[in-house]
């Protein structure tokens, strides 16, 4: 049978498959869009399954504050052409749309969550035959605090979300975030950093000071020094500002507002 392309457009539209995709599904379901969307569903799931072991390493970093709450997702592909795609940015902007509507909390929620009459996680496999790449939602976070602010660098392959325990100027609150995202702090402080980090640093303290030669009765002792100066680095209210290094962070925070802290703190990072 003759298809239209008038018809074609429309598919395209219902669907965000190609032109000719869209062609070859409406030629096979005989004109029945139903069928033609079933089937551009289906190719999105063979193309996820053949390309499961491939590297998804590329894709869009998005962040939004909604009130006392902010949400970050990352969208993946395989290749750095599909990820500036107009469409795909919309697509990740659309899931980050889903989760603040429905305040949902967790990955694997937000993947059940319905979007157009289906999952996320199927409109994610349906975008994988769309664009013939791997495609996955990598991350999701959810914060919430008296105060929200999320920075997403300019390339969208970097965002962090922070949450503070008062009111601080919105300017002090950006340059939290974007030290956050340039530092890759580990921890906001050394209250909350993984005892298998510091354990580990600790370890590796020891074993520097044990091939420097020194006396196995100091070894406790400077790995502890070592363990205190990695967690001054890496935990976020213990480093030093980015904008002006004779400050801590956290003292940047109470020079603004001195009951202020930092009570949440999330990032990702494609490239790490």
């Amino acid at each position: 049978m003759e298809i239209k392309a008038v018809d074609v457009a429309k598919l395209r539209k219902m669907t965000g498959a190609g032109m000719m995709d869209c062609k070859k599904a409406l030629e096979e379901a005989g004109g029945d869009f139903d069928r033609a969307q079933e089937i551009i569903r289906e190719k999105g799931k063979l193309i996820a399954s053949k390309r499961a072991d491939r590297e998804a390493t590329e894709g869009c970093v998005l962040a939004k504050v909604n009130g006392k709450k902010a949400y970050l997702v990352c969208l993946a592909c395989e290749t750095d052409f599909v990820a500036k795609n107009a469409d795909f940015v919309a697509a990740t902007q659309a899931i980050l749309d889903v989760a603040v509507v429905g305040d949902v909390v967790g990955l694997e929620a937000l993947k059940a969550t319905q979007m157009n009459g289906r999952s996320v996680a199927e409109t994610v496999t349906e975008r994988s035959g769309q664009t013939g790449e791997k495609i996955e939602l990598v991350y999701y976070a959810r914060i919430e605090a008296a105060q929200c602010t999320a920075y997403v660098h300019m390339n969208n392959k970097l965002g962090t979300l922070i949450g503070f325990n008062a009111e601080i100027p919105a300017d002090v609150a950006k340059d939290v975030a974007m030290q956050a995202a340039a530092m890759a702090p580990v921890s906001i402080s050394k209250d909350d950093c993984p005892a298998d980090i510091i354990e580990k640093e600790r370890q590796i303290g020891r074993e520097q000071a044990r091939l420097d030669g020194k006396p196995e009765a100091m070894l406790d002792k400077i790995a502890e020094g070592k363990v205190n100066k990695y967690l001054s680095e890496n935990t976020l209210l213990n480093q030093a500002l980015v904008k002006n290094n004779k400050v801590t962070v956290g003292a940047y925070i109470k020079a603004a507002n001195p009951v202020a802290t930092v009570v949440e703190y999330k990032r990702f990072s494609l490239n790490d």
